[in-house]
């Protein structure tokens, strides 16, 4: 079991997690800088300046080392070519440290022509910092050849509380090394190195992440003991390995009791075209994630994009004798991903295991679109406890709702859902496939209380728009479950005029 894992009933654990994590997500708290400074850097400055608005300092770094907290800094438009090592702290007192872009302009800290050092090498790099802000900024173009050199927009490590990482714009960072191990790059990467001391209270909001090459790594990750975090709008596209991702169970943290990212939100993030084809730490294995929570616990993952990836969404734990467990996936649309919608379970029998799940109110489509048998819902080595209902899964051409092929499962109920597909639908359950639907439910006990052959009725299959129309039979239809959340893939109420809508919308 993770060190982690409430000894208490699922349905307990799970109601405790989603109220306390809706609390954070709606109340992040606010600290005022009474005796807070403004500073202002500007290309044309000079550190031996007094940091005016009229007079201001050259370098990022000069204001990192000279800021107070309650401080706050203005980077006029411009390119930085520079690295910034943030160290000191802001407090609750007296309020954050903020590193923001001048209103109505951008800087930019580019990397063009820097030799990336061996091991971590951020261009942005906080450590053991706390009451941070940094945002609005542009970080680009920091690459290497060489293997064990890890290229980073901004790095957040150790230990510490309060960081935002809002509104920067983070692009051609890259691994071009063309080895299987030993290349590896982030965008943003967040890694609680300490225990018991975490990185907690962390915000990562609004940010675009693009034209990365990542090899074995993560556009977005936090990793090891990280707890209380909240992962919003942000835009990540256009890269070739998994989009955002939260993980433990490798070694971040020198206590494996902490060594967990746990208690966080990743929502309203919109993911799309990542594909591990090309990278060469793949071999041409497609298995890029757009969402990825490999050994996380209890995180929500909700009201989220997720298309055109390898995968759309996937709950696994990569370690053996470990888990993935008591996450909340739902009111996602997740469409048009290459190999498959939703992933659970180790992808070998060397894996650890996805328990304790919830994944409800989500709206799949046309998923699996190479046709590798893995269909809209996949479920490999070793699930246990996990709940999956009130999802709509509309198959594309293969005509294949759910694929299983480990014996290796106990607990999982699956009911409540709607399937479509405009041929003869398929299942498969401990590696036997079923070609009725009447087959499928008597043979496993799923789907008691389902609805097969039955068109959603969405906005558009084109673009598409897996809205409901005003007269989907998905009205109304679902199962009132409080694990479906407080609102749907708009933020709109879940629950209005008669029930619960199955899928990730509903209808006013």
């Amino acid at each position: 079991m993770s060190p982690f894992s409430p000894r208490v009933s699922f349905r307990r654990a799970a109601l405790g997690a989603v109220l306390w994590l809706l609390a954070m997500y709606l109340a992040c708290p606010a600290y005022a800088a009474p005796n807070g400074a403004t500073y202002y850097v500007a290309t044309d400055g000079a550190d031996t300046n007094p940091g005016t608005l009229a007079s201001p300092w050259r370098t990022l770094q000069h204001a990192a080392d000279s800021l107070a907290p309650g401080d706050t800094v203005y980077a006029r438009g411009g390119v930085y070519h520079e690295r910034v090592r943030i160290t000191k702290s802001g407090t609750s007192a007296d309020g954050f440290i903020t590193f923001a872009a001048y209103p109505g302009e951008t800087p930019v800290m580019d990397g063009a022509g820097f030799k990336v050092k061996k091991g971590w090498d951020p261009l942005v790099r906080l450590r053991d910092a706390s009451y941070i802000k940094f945002e609005g900024f542009e970080i680009r173009n920091f690459k290497t050849r060489r293997i064990n050199r890890i290229p980073i927009g901004i790095l957040v490590w150790g230990a510490g509380g309060y960081v935002e990482i809002r509104n920067n714009r983070i692009h051609d960072i890259k691994t071009n090394y063309q080895g299987m191990d030993g290349g590896d790059a982030h965008g943003i990467a967040v890694y609680g190195t300490r225990a018991p001391q975490s990185i907690n209270n962390l915000i990562i909001d609004g940010n675009e992440l693009y034209a990365l090459k990542l090899g074995s790594s993560e556009a977005l990750v936090v990793n090891g003991n990280v707890e209380q975090f909240q992962i919003t709008h942000n835009v990540v596209h256009d890269n070739n390995n998994i989009g955002i991702d939260a993980i433990g169970f490798e070694g971040v943290a020198p206590d494996a009791a902490y060594d967990q990212a746990r208690d966080g939100v990743i929502a309203d993030n919109v993911v799309y075209n990542i594909d591990s084809s090309k990278n060469p730490a793949y071999a041409g294995e497609r298995s890029a994630d757009c969402l990825y929570v490999d050994g996380g616990t209890r995180i929500v993952v909700e009201r989220n994009l997720a298309h055109h990836c390898n995968i759309g969404v996937e709950l696994a734990s990569e370690h053996p004798g470990r888990a993935t467990s008591y996450i909340t996936l739902r009111n996602n649309f997740i469409y048009r991903n290459s190999e498959g919608g939703i992933f659970i379970g180790g992808y070998d029998r060397q894996r650890g295991r996805t328990e304790y799940c919830s994944i409800v109110n989500n709206t799949l489509f046309d998923n699996d679109t190479r046709a590798q048998g893995n269909g809209e819902l996949y479920l490999q080595f070793d699930t246990r406890y996990n709940v999956i209902r009130n999802n709509i899964f509309y198959a594309g051409a293969q005509n294949l709702f759910i694929g299983s092929w480990s014996k290796k499962m106990t607990g999982n109920v699956v009911n409540n859902n709607l399937y479509f597909t405009n041929g003869a639908g398929e299942w498969q359950w401990k590696n036997r496939y079923y070609a009725s639907f009447a087959a499928y439910q008597a043979a496993t006990g799923n789907d008691a209380n389902s609805f097969n052959s039955v068109d959603p009725l969405f906005q558009s299959l084109v673009t598409p728009d897996l809205h409901l129309q005003n007269n989907s039979p998905a009205i109304d239809a679902g199962a009132n479950l409080s694990e479906a959340g407080a609102t749907d893939i708009d933020g709109q109420p879940r629950v209005q005029g008669g029930g619960i809508e199955i899928g990730a919308d509903e209808v006013k």
